[in-house]
């Protein structure tokens, strides 16, 4: 996909040009290094770099060039592509909104894109410096945790906060040791919250949780267990599967349990999760008391037989599309082919400008360190302009987005968060059939 560049003024693009080239040569040498993994930190330290740069943005002096220049970094290449054009219709239609009330601080937004690619390769890297040269002050994306945790580095070298609204890895909230990354998709590990709240509401109060071995499948083991007990329900089993796991034999432990629910949190929709949802279902586990999580949710049509699935439900986070909001994007961006993440994307963008109006400025650290106080804790307001009318008498506000009530936490994560509940038919395809806030 071509990049898409606003045209910007000549001494505007002057000062940004020389404060891209300053981050250039750092940039350029993190593309070598493309696949490594920051060291995780305490959970602590991210804390206190966010409040350090809200003492930092409490200074009279903008340090910006008074453009707000937001960029985007999605997926129009690779094997994630699907995702990247829903996402960028939201921000589109959010800067469009945002620079039909005014733009921020007085003077239109404007929107820089360019190509994420995906895991397999080195693009990331080298649009995220491009970013940097063009002068973005915030950067939405990317849509993928991996490439996320890639880029964090790159990004606090280069002092521009990225607002993803679609990459969940659970680590991402204290891997960002710099109070750079902030998202308006909730961590893996919140759909514990939203399950935990749930199942007791459908009287499902004895739940086994079936989860992978790994870091991302155990992040839901503590939030489903204590949220199941502020509800009236219990964990009786918590199996942890690794790869050479025997599903009859998992199965069998699962029985002992006699839970009213199942939950299988796997990471795919692979051999070992097929192998899973055969042996659940024989052993009566199937129907309205089998439930599948974000990474294994999938159409099964072609790989179970028909009416293994009949009547089991599932989670994945993101919020609907109203038909208001679909024909809004549309009118965007007529080619939108679908919606996935189009409200966190349109949300992301939001926020950001209403942190820099906050903020009085456009530097990209300036505006992370608003970004929460945007979210949180003032009066609330559900759209650009009824914010701006709040901040003309009041000093704070609580933007409620098209995604949810966001509440950023201290880690940049949204908390509660909204997710579809989804349900399958005999054919092994699901639809969404309703909603939760957890």
């Amino acid at each position: 996909m071509p990049r898409a560049v606003t045209p910007i003024g000549t001494a505007s693009r002057v000062a940004r040009s020389a404060a891209g080239l300053a981050v250039a040569a750092v940039l350029a040498a993190l593309l070598a290094s493309c696949t490594g993994q920051p060291a995780a930190a305490p959970s602590g330290a991210a804390t206190a770099s966010r409040s350090a740069s809200a003492s930092a943005a409490s200074s009279p002096k903008p340090l910006g060039d008074g453009v707000l220049r937001i960029g985007t970094l999605f997926p129009s290449t690779g094997a994630t592509d699907f995702v990247g054009a829903p996402e960028l219709a939201g921000v589109r239609t959010a800067v469009a909104e945002i620079n039909a009330a005014g733009g921020v601080n007085g003077k239109p937004v404007e929107l820089v894109s360019d190509d994420s690619g995906d895991a397999t390769t080195a693009t990331a890297e080298a649009s995220l410096a491009d970013l940097a040269k063009k002068g973005v002050d915030v950067i939405i994306g990317p849509s993928s945790s991996v490439l996320a945790q890639r880029l964090l580095t790159a990004a606090a070298a280069a002092h521009i906060p990225m607002v993803s609204p679609s990459a969940t890895y659970p680590q991402l909230s204290t891997l960002d040791t710099q109070g750079v990354f902030f998202r308006t998709i909730p961590s893996t590990a919140q759909q514990g919250v939203a399950l935990g709240t749930l199942l007791p509401s459908k009287k499902q109060l004895k739940v086994a949780l079936v989860a992978s071995s790994d870091p991302i499948g155990q992040s839901i083991v503590a939030t489903l267990g204590d949220t199941l007990t502020a509800n009236g329900g219990r964990l009786v089993a918590t199996i942890a599967l690794t790869a050479s796991s025997d599903a009859a034999a998992t199965v069998a432990q699962v029985k002992v349990a006699a839970p009213d629910a199942v939950v299988l949190d796997t990471p795919d929709n692979g051999t070992q999760t097929k192998a899973m949802i055969t042996q659940l279902v024989a052993a009566g586990f199937g129907g309205a008391k089998l439930w599948l999580t974000s990474q294994n949710l999938a159409d099964y049509s072609q790989a179970l037989p028909a009416g293994t699935l009949t009547g089991v439900s599932g989670l994945l986070e993101g919020a609907d599309s109203s038909a208001a909001f679909q024909a809004q994007v549309k009118a965007a961006d007529p080619a939108v082919p679908g919606f996935q993440y189009t409200p966190e994307a349109y949300d992301a963008a939001i926020l950001v400008a209403l942190a820099a109006t906050l903020a009085h400025d456009d530097a990209g650290m300036r505006v992370a360190a608003q970004l929460r106080a945007a979210s949180v804790g003032g009066i609330k307001c559900t759209s650009y302009v009824e914010c701006l009318d709040v901040l003309k008498s009041e000093p704070a506000i609580d933007y409620d987005g098209l995604s949810g009530p966001l509440n950023l936490t201290a880690e940049g994560d949204p908390m509660p968060a909204t997710y579809g509940i989804y349900s399958y038919a005999a054919n092994g395809m699901y639809a969404r059939s309703g909603n939760v806030i957890g």
